[in-house]
């Protein structure tokens, strides 16, 4: 059975730093494509970043681009978000997601954790 389980969420002040984790199990890790996503209430689910199955290759949405590294260590079986710089915009529910293909796309991911809350304080 595949399990997702994000960690790290939490509240903080606007212009600071958090780091979330998902540790996965029952599935081959190193051969899925990480990527993490996020649902503020009312809003759908988007797209944050992912990364290969190596780490060497990494993306990210616009909104985010320069102040959140994504990161994994196949060994542990985990992905992380490091989050700097937050802003209030950037509250919501942070899920991560794996896919054998990867990308932006909503689709391509096979399995969910259940999420973890950030919320960002002005």
């Amino acid at each position: 059975q595949v399990q997702l389980v994000e960690s790290g969420g939490g509240l903080v002040q606007a212009g600071g730093s958090l780091r979330l984790s998902c540790a996965a199990s029952g599935l081959t890790f190193s051969g899925y494509v990480m990527g993490w996503f996020r649902q503020a209430p009312g809003k759908e689910r988007e797209f944050v970043g992912a990364i290969g199955w190596t780490g060497s290759r990494t993306r990210y949405a616009d909104s985010v681009k320069g102040r959140f590294t994504i990161s994994r260590d196949n060994a542990k079986n985990t992905v992380y978000l490091q989050m700097s710089a937050l802003k209030p915009e950037d509250t919501a529910v942070y899920y991560c997601g794996a896919a054998t293909t990867g990308g932006s796309e909503l689709r391509n991911y096979k399995y969910w954790g259940q999420g973890t809350q950030v919320t960002v304080s002005s």
